[in-house]
């Protein structure tokens, strides 16, 4: 029985990557494109939703979506989650219908196709460089102007397995102030459970979300950057503690 379970794990990551993979390949073409203009964003963005979920029915995950409040189209928002699974960027592209841009690690470029789209849309951060950091700010900016929202998982990166919710970075909070957009904090419940870094684990079945009551920024400044932090990730926490 136990060498059937660890066999069914191998072919059930094996069977995400081709999940990932193949849409791709099949909609390379269109995907190409889709980004050779910024203007066209709004339809790449639409069939990376499509993509995300191919993947999360792929690989037999029922999602179910709780919605405190619901982002209006045409407003530009500062989406943030708990970051524990590679199915983070999947269930956050179907959970959200605004097009939006992440900010994320520049090590995801290096993956195989994924990351060919991946540097071509999303904004990369150096986390190691000060001056990565700092255009960060300069990208996120443009990107907000074209009426885009942006998504960043605040962590950081992905926390020990037995951490419930790390520590927050300052970044996306500083750039809602900036920008006075709502920030939208989202509560991933089980992808720890159903998909985690740990290679021997994870199954299908559940994937529930709840995106929360927006945080409002319109009479912040940036002098508040710490307590819109605090506060956003006393939300997520809360919740995740309260399902515990």
């Amino acid at each position: 029985m136990t060498v059937l379970k660890y066999l069914f794990w191998v072919l059930y990551r094996i069977w995400f990557y081709v999940l990932v993979a193949l849409p791709i390949i099949i909609l390379f073409p269109v995907l190409l494109i889709s980004i050779s203009k910024d203007s066209w964003y709004p339809f790449f963005f639409k069939l990376a939703r499509i993509w995300a979920q191919i993947i999360l029915i792929g690989m037999g995950f029922d999602v179910k979506i709780e919605r405190e409040q619901i982002p209006e189209q045409g407003k530009s928002y500062m989406f943030i989650a708990n970051h524990t699974s590679m199915a983070d960027i999947m269930l956050m592209l179907v959970s959200v219908k605004n097009p939006f841009v992440f900010v994320g690690k520049k090590e995801l470029a290096k993956i195989p196709l994924f990351g060919f789209f991946y540097k071509r849309t999303c904004i990369m951060v150096d986390r190691s460089s000060e001056r990565s950091r700092k255009a960060v700010f300069i990208r996120a900016q443009r990107r907000l102007q074209q009426g885009l929202s942006i998504c960043i998982f605040p962590e950081g990166g992905v926390p020990e397995e037995h951490i419930i919710l790390d520590g927050f970075k300052d970044g996306a909070f500083r750039l809602a102030i900036n920008h006075k957009i709502p920030v939208v904090p989202l509560t991933f419940f089980d992808n720890k459970k159903r998909f985690s870094y740990i290679f021997f684990s994870g199954g299908p079945g559940a994937m529930r979300v709840k995106i929360h009551e927006f945080l409002l920024t319109k009479n912040l400044t940036i002098e508040d950057t710490k307590t819109l932090n605090e506060r956003a990730r006393a939300v997520i926490l809360n919740q995740l503690k309260n399902d515990a």
